[in-house]
């Protein structure tokens, strides 16, 4: 099958093509010619206004449902979402029903794989049942394919564990994730602890509860060495953490939510339960400090964090609320706004060398893995933008900048439908 792509801009440092206006065509899934115009048959054109493209995207941390909590998300409309979100990669965590704590688990996330554009990752559990007791079978999951080993937004409370952890997954160049949260500490919070939450009668999480773990999952670190990752960041000290930990040559980086660099707690005065997040959104000065980090390099990727939650569990008292928020519809749009167009795309992208995930040069004779994009029209996120099957979004009625238009990727081409 022949795809040709009519006049799309290239965004991509790294190629030959970046910033030029061009055709592209595509030939069982291989690009074929690259040229400023090409005018050859094709079975199907593809022609948008303001076409953009670049590499294909992947995002570190994603939640569907499936298995078990099917009316969140099944795999499949959770990846053909992501697919006209723009991702073609995802890591998809380990927070299912079973907990995918074995290699036979991860085989049923990847079932997709061959079917659809959207390529799983498995985030695989670090511990058994994500109980944090005992060591999971890694090794085996490795081989299956997990690209990291994670309990999803549970810390390793036992530091000789994240030790033990830490030295084993050397022997094949493993990724550990620590969750950044002193459950003791935290207890039974779930906003921000300050002036606001008490006032607002919310039971509030200290920043402390963040740094406090990180500054001890660094130490292990140090004494360990290997590879750690430490996901969504939200306070000012804790980028101030990992700045020194990177300035003494340790191998560890950090992700920040997209909401996490958009919002603050100011938001929780409507006790609007879609902003109940995990970590919580934090103050105005912490919200700057993490956009700052990610324009200095200091934290190393953006996720979505996309959790899917059904309304019985979201559309409730904010207290009772489960803890979430969807975000691969609005991803686009939100970094596009607040940091342009070149620094979102590399966030989108650079994640995949950490994580081990095979990149694509924009060139002739490779893979085509593609996503599309405008970058220009601002507008107001609502209901008919979101294609995941929870409707838990934070960014609805928050106005966005461009949109995510679709991806080609594993012969595949999937755009979304026209809206308004």
């Amino acid at each position: 099958m022949k795809l040709l792509i009519k006049s799309a801009k290239v965004i991509q440092p790294s190629s030959e093509f970046h910033q030029q206006q061009v055709d592209i065509l595509i030939e069982d899934g291989v690009i074929a010619s690259i040229k400023p115009k090409i005018d050859e048959r094709a079975d199907q054109i593809l022609e948008i206004e303001n076409l953009h493209l670049s590499e294909g995207w992947f995002d570190s941390s994603v939640s569907f449902g499936e298995p078990g909590y099917e009316e969140r998300e099944t795999l499949e409309n959770g990846l053909l979402t992501a697919a006209k979100s723009g991702f073609t990669q995802l890591g998809l965590n380990s927070n299912i029903n079973p907990i995918a704590d074995h290699a036979s688990a991860l085989n049923f996330l990847q079932k997709e794989n061959e079917k659809q554009a959207v390529r799983v990752y498995p985030i695989a559990a670090l511990t058994k049942h994500s109980e944090g007791k005992d060591l999971a079978e890694v090794y085996d999951m490795h081989h299956a394919g997990a690209v990291s080993f994670y309990d999803y937004k549970k810390p390793v409370n036992n530091p000789n564990l994240l030790k033990i952890a830490l030295q084993y997954v050397q022997n094949f160049d493993g990724l550990v994730q620590s969750f950044p949260l002193d459950e003791s500490i935290a207890h039974k919070g779930y906003v921000h602890e300050n002036k606001q939450s008490t006032i607002l009668g919310l039971k509030g999480i200290p920043s402390f509860a963040e740094e406090l773990q990180i500054s001890r999952d660094l130490h292990v670190l140090e004494y360990t060495g290997g590879k750690l990752h430490i996901p969504t960041l939200s306070t000012k000290k804790a980028v101030a953490l990992i700045r020194e930990a990177k300035k003494k040559g340790l191998d560890v980086s950090c992700s920040v939510a997209v909401h996490q660099l958009v919002f603050h707690n100011d938001k929780l005065e409507t006790f609007n339960s879609h902003f109940k997040v995990m970590p919580p959104l934090r103050s105005k000065e912490d919200q700057e400090a993490l956009v700052e980090g990610v324009k200095d390099g200091t934290i190393d990727m953006v996720t979505t964090d996309h959790m899917p939650i059904d309304i019985e569990n979201k559309k409730v008292e904010f207290e009772n609320a489960l803890f979430g928020t969807i975000g691969l519809e609005s991803a686009f749009g939100a970094l596009n706004a607040l940091l342009g167009l070149e620094k979102t795309i590399d966030l989108l992208t650079k994640a995949k060398k950490r994580f081990h995930i095979p990149t694509s040069l924009i060139k002739e004779g490779k893979m085509a893995n593609f996503s599309f994009f405008n970058p220009k029209g601002n507008y107001t996120f609502a209901p008919q933008h979101i294609y995941s099957s929870s409707k838990n979004a934070m960014f609805l009625n928050h106005s966005l900048t461009g949109k995510a238009l679709g991806v080609y990727a594993q012969k595949n081409l999937v755009l979304h439908e026209s809206d308004s």
